[in-house]
């Protein structure tokens, strides 16, 4: 469903405060549209696409030369590729750098008599790159023929039962997931049949995991050959091995692990003086046209537009710089942050460009818009969906937006980074994600150029922006503000109207008025991080408003349980009733948990069957939420009360993971 953002109120804020930068941020899109070239974009996209599907490191340096190229000759300065090390040992936060890999060529083929010519190969690197799991090891010279065999059971306990030696498994899972089992139970490698999308036939699933631990290659990973089939094959194959029981294939893979780099772009527009930028990030070094070189695409047009009106003097040069970053999914932008501190402190807000552009007309593609998680609230959240809204409406396409989610490089909001990150995210129509079937054919030029003018235009605005715009962006927040603690209160209006016994009424009631507490200190901090912008902008007005939009709400709860306590013939008013106490918070109530580094806990230097059950915290927002609340100072039943308010009940084992992170040394109690 659209948002529904009410328009600009006028109560105790001087009218031109807010009219002149609502018009200006109108202009500013209007302005931005005309110089964005949508043609010029899509090549962009082209050149990207055509060096990083092949997702090998000296690719991925290819990209990267051509992103600082061509940040050159559309005028940004500064431009440079950075080199951090891809060891497989060195750590940026708790993410270690995988090891680079190359590959030259790789082939699978079917053995055997009556097999029709188009099921012989089944991969074929040089043809169909995603037919080659990324960082699958070498074969000997002449290859291997080896017996493939299906998988009865994809549970890592079973597999760790089964004799796979000298075996190449059919998987039905993405294989990564179970590698470190292949691994001890002996397999040569896995043949991928997993797929995201059934119905592309022909598309081979892109398998860009391969590391024992998670996601990267590491030093001492086991070198398994990897291989990635399609739909169309695996029938085929399993339909031979439901016949005959048995099926052998040869594989060949010239592949090679060594350490090198893992190479990205930097450049800028460069500020009047403020020594402030503003960022916008997005990932190279994947292999699809829609994920991700159209979100480098978006980056370098958007860009190249306010260059060229800079430079013709229809834009003013802004205060703050705006600086684009091409580089490694999590990886390298953990490298980014980590390598010059200062800058992160310097950086105010960003953008972040993982992100299709897909067919226009079609359902599911439009954009939606992943906010800041709930402990870094900002007026960036409601700045970008005004912007949204300013946009679309002019061309007549829907927008979306949902709360923090994990997945790419949003984590920057976090507060011991403190970059507040929105993403804009759109479906593909067709689903090709990470599949051979993300093509550049695949991508609408006008969907390009609308992220394009969004991103140019969130960069520019924030990056101009002064006390007048401060003060609007803190009526911008406290609009959508009004609307969440509204939000908030839904539920329990519903609730209360269906209780069936008095004591309920009053849990309600606790809830609530909890919850609606929660809403206004969140929606709070996010009119109060305009200060950023502009010290000591005067914001009471808008946090009164929001104070009172809460009294509003809970008065509403209020009147609703007593109005449902008097049909059932309970005392009224309802008075708050809190729950029995929790043994297990009591317990976390005697716990402070202070962070050691940025970022999340992808865990990768600790085996899975050394993790006593927990998962990987790269991509759980259950569990980077959480570890974002803890702040050395919140207790930590204080820190699952507010996870709970942010994502809902859990029954996790929130004091028990925790102690698994301090085991290992990820964290310290005090």
């Amino acid at each position: 469903m659209k948002p529904q953002i009410a328009l600009l109120a006028l109560v105790a804020v001087p009218a031109a405060a807010l009219a002149a930068p609502d018009a200006e941020l109108e202009s500013t899109i209007a302005v931005i549209r005309s110089a964005v070239q949508p043609d010029e974009a899509m090549q962009y996209m082209r050149q990207v696409y055509a060096t990083d599907r092949w997702f090998t490191f000296p690719k991925f340096q290819e990209t990267a030369q051509y992103v600082k190229r061509t940040m050159e000759q559309i005028g940004l300065k500064n431009a440079q590729v950075v080199r951090p090390p891809a060891d497989g040992v060195t750590q940026f936060g708790y993410w270690t750098m995988p090891l680079a890999w190359d590959a030259a060529d790789a082939r699978l083929e079917l053995m055997g008599e009556g097999i029709p010519p188009e099921f012989r190969v089944l991969a074929d690197y040089r043809k169909i790159p995603a037919s080659l799991v990324m960082w699958s090891g070498p074969t000997p010279p002449g290859g291997i023929t080896a017996d493939l065999v299906e998988l009865k059971s994809e549970r890592a306990e079973d597999i760790l039962k089964m004799d796979l030696k000298g075996k190449l498994v059919l998987t039905r899972q993405n294989p990564a997931g179970i590698k470190w089992a292949l691994a001890r139970a002996g397999a040569l490698g896995a043949v991928n049949t997993s797929t995201e999308n059934r119905a592309l036939q022909d598309g081979h699933q892109w398998i860009n995991s391969w590391g024992d631990n998670g996601w990267g290659f590491l030093k001492g990973n086991t070198p398994l050959v990897g291989f990635s089939i399609s739909p169309r094959q695996a029938a085929f194959v399993r339909a031979r091995l439901a016949a005959s029981g048995a099926v052998k294939v040869k594989a060949i893979a010239r592949t090679r692990y060594y350490p090198g780099t893992y190479d990205y772009a930097t450049g800028v527009i460069p500020g009047a003086g403020s020594g402030e930028e503003v960022l916008t990030l997005g990932h190279t070094s994947e292999q699809g046209a829609q994920d991700n070189a159209t979100g480098v695409a978006a980056m370098l047009e958007g860009m190249a537009a306010l260059e060229r009106l800079i430079t013709a003097g229809k834009l003013p040069r802004p205060r703050r710089t705006i600086r684009l970053l091409a580089m490694g999914e999590l990886y390298n932008s953990m490298h980014f942050l980590a390598s010059d501190p200062a800058r992160m402190r310097r950086t105010v807000a960003a953008m972040c460009l993982d992100t299709p552009a897909a067919p226009y007309e079609m359902a599911g593609t439009e954009y939606t818009f992943y906010l800041n998680p709930l402990v870094a609230s900002s007026y960036v959240d409601a700045f970008v969906l005004r912007l949204a809204q300013d946009y679309f409406d002019t061309v007549q396409r829907p927008f979306h937006w949902k709360p923090y989610m994990t997945g790419t490089d949003t984590f920057l909001g976090e507060p011991m980074i403190g970059i507040p990150t929105v993403w804009p995210y759109a479906g593909s129509g067709i689903e090709t994600h990470h599949n051979s079937e993300d093509t550049p054919n695949r991508v609408d030029a006008r969907s390009l150029r609308d992220l394009s003018v969004v991103t140019a235009a969130f960069l520019y605005y924030l990056a101009s922006a002064q006390r007048p715009q401060a003060v609007w962006l803190a009526d911008v927040a406290r609009q959508r503000g009004e609307e969440q603690i509204r939000i908030a209160a839904e539920p329990f209006l519903k609730r209360a109207a269906a209780a069936r016994q008095p004591a309920e009424l009053g849990r309600i009631l606790q809830d609530a008025q909890e919850k609606i507490a929660f809403a206004v200190d969140r929606q709070s901090q996010a009119v109060r991080s305009v200060e950023r912008l502009a010290p000591g902008v005067d914001v009471a007005e808008p946090l009164d408003r929001l104070r009172r939009a809460g009294e509003e709400q809970s008065q509403r709860i209020q009147a609703a349980a007593n109005q449902r306590a008097a049909a059932l013939g309970a005392p009224v008013p309802v008075r708050p009733a809190a729950a029995a106490p929790d043994a297990r918070l009591a317990e976390a109530a005697k716990i402070v948990v202070q962070r050691k580094r940025i970022g999340s806990l992808p865990l990768d230097d600790l085996a899975p069957d050394q993790r006593e059950g927990f998962p990987s915290g790269a991509w759980a927002t259950n569990l980077q939420v959480a570890l974002f609340w803890c702040d050395g100072h919140r207790n930590l039943a204080e820190v699952i009360r507010l996870t709970r308010l942010e994502l809902g009940p859990s029954k996790f084992d929130w004091v028990g993971y925790f102690r698994f992170l301090r085991k290992h040394g990820y964290v310290d109690f005090q």
